[in-house]
This record gives structure tokens, sequence and C-alpha cells, in this order.
């Protein structure tokens, strides 16, 4: 559904896209991760064809892009960053109006409507103003109005960013359910969990480049020791240079925390026994894991 080879795109000396080689199957649910500034907003305008690469080639779903992006975009559905609903139209209105830029005739959007209102827990709120929705209810909103013309890809670009957890759950059951269908998703987002809980391959990207690609699992495990003891409480310096460098395999200090990395927790676990003072939380290694080692843990801006 997506071939991408050689992407770049430069603005002035500045290269911000350089050399993404891409592969997404269809019904796979990919995963684009990266810190803010990575290049993952300027790959998804290109892979939509809204601004021209220096170099590099791009299919989507079968199409020459940009050369063809118009014709590649009808049978692509985006749910972009931020909410961008018709304040002046209801629900069903922006459902209605959306389905016409995509060519298709009143009654074909109309037959439509229902099953996406259905599939948005939609239904009640019909006739509601966008101002009457909840922030929730607008994203999955969004959503429903991005499948009216039934794509064969879907982009999403940070879908639940917002949102409280009950929201998130909601909005995870839809792309579960889209995914079960088979339809091929690229997932954007920020939260690691939700990596983790739908996307059947991910890249993480950095400073323009693909770090590492490979289902959320094979990562963890080919890049971080299985366990993860975060250490923390008075005395933890002291501790740290008399122990941490012989309990852990691989250890960072970070404020006041230390995260020890380990195959063998329990032998960080009895070290702390020596200082009652300090506390743990003993986890094991995750995506966000991965994501901070290959990415660092500098705050980008």
């Amino acid at each position: 559904m997506l071939k991408v080879h050689g992407l770049i795109k430069k603005y002035g000396d500045t290269e911000v896209v350089r050399g993404i080689d891409l592969h997404v199957r269809r019904g796979e649910c990919f995963g684009l991760l990266g810190p803010n500034g990575a290049g993952k907003t300027t790959t998804l305008r290109l892979l939509l064809g809204l601004i021209e690469p220096d170099a590099g080639t791009i299919e989507l779903a079968g199409i020459a892009v940009p050369q063809h992006a118009r014709e590649a975009r009808m049978k692509v559905g985006v749910v972009p960053q931020m909410d961008n609903l018709d304040p002046d139209f209801s629900v069903r209105e922006n459902l209605l109006a959306y389905g016409r830029y995509f060519g298709m005739d009143k009654a074909a959007v109309a037959a439509r409507v229902p099953a996406l209102l259905e599939f948005a827990g939609l239904a009640s709120k019909a006739d509601a103003q966008i101002a009457q929705l909840s922030g929730g209810m607008k994203r999955r909103l969004t959503l429903a109005r991005a499948l009216v013309h039934d794509p064969d890809i879907l982009f999403l670009d940070e879908p639940t960013t917002g949102l409280d957890p009950q929201a998130r759950h909601l909005i995870w059951q839809g792309l579960r359910r889209l995914i079960n269908a088979g339809k091929t998703i690229v997932l954007t987002t920020h939260f690691m969990d939700e990596a983790e809980r739908l996307v059947d391959r991910l890249a993480i990207l950095d400073h323009g480049r693909v770090m590492t690609e490979g289902a959320p699992r094979a990562l963890i495990e080919s890049h971080i020791e299985p366990a993860v003891v975060e250490v923390y409480g008075e005395g933890l310096e002291d501790w740290t240079r008399l122990h941490a460098s012989q309990v852990c395999q691989r250890f960072e200090s970070v404020g006041e925390t230390l995260f020890c990395y380990t195959d063998d927790a329990d032998r960080v676990i009895d070290a702390l026994k020596q200082a009652p003072a300090l506390r743990y939380v003993h986890r094991p290694s995750s995506l966000e894991d991965v994501f901070l080692k290959l990415t660092g843990r500098d705050l980008r801006d």
C-alpha cells in the first residue's frame, strides 16, 4: 500500500528528511514515531503529495506521488493532528459535505452516514452542532469522516493527543475494529503504549532518518535489557557510585532517578536492601525505553 525509497527533503541548507525507506503492507497498521523535529510531519506531507521531495520515490495505493497525488488522495483517509471540522454544520452535515469532496453523489454519502455515526458512537448526536461535542467526540467524528469514501489506507496523525484516558480507549476500540476489518493504517503517535497496543510494525525517526524498524516486541527484545529498575530517594548518589556498575548491565541517571537496565532484577533489588531509604519500581522494559535509548532524553521543542 505504501512504498518509499530514498526520500529526501531540504529547506534551504537544512535536510529535514534524509533518505527514508518505508514499506507498508496491505492490511497492516504501521507506526511512525519520533520526537518533535524528527521529520514526521514533513514525511507525512511528502507521502500525501502535499509537498514535493528533492529526491526519492513514493508509491501510495499503487499510484506514483507527487506525480499523481490527487488520484492517490482519493484512495486515502486522513485524520489530522488538529480537528478541522466545519463548525457551521451539524455532525451529520459534516459527513455529508465531506463525502461530496470525493465525488460521491448525495444518496451514496447518505447511505454511509448511519453506519459511520454508529462506528463513532455518535448516532444520538447526529443533529448536534460541533461546538456541543466534547474533545473525544470531535476526534471520533474526524475519524468517521476520514472513512466516508471507504479509503484503502488511513493516515492518522496523533489521533488521541489531548484526550482523557476514557476517550483514548474509545478511539483505540475504533481503530482495532478497522485493523480487524483489514484496513491499512499509518499512525503517528507520541504515546508508546498506543503504539505497542495497535501497530504491527513501526519505524522510529530522528533527525530525518529511520533509526530502527520492526515489530514492537522484537524492537524491545533487540535493543533493551528485559527488566528495568527505577530507583529514587535519599542516598541515591552514593548507592549509584557503589553498586550501579556492579548490578546493572546499563544505567542512566536522569534528574533524581536512576534507570537500571538488567536481565537479573533480583540482583539489583538485593543490592537495594542495603539502602532502605531508597525506593524503587521494578517493571519490564517497554517501547518507551527503546525510544529514549535511540533518540535521547533531552527535551525537544
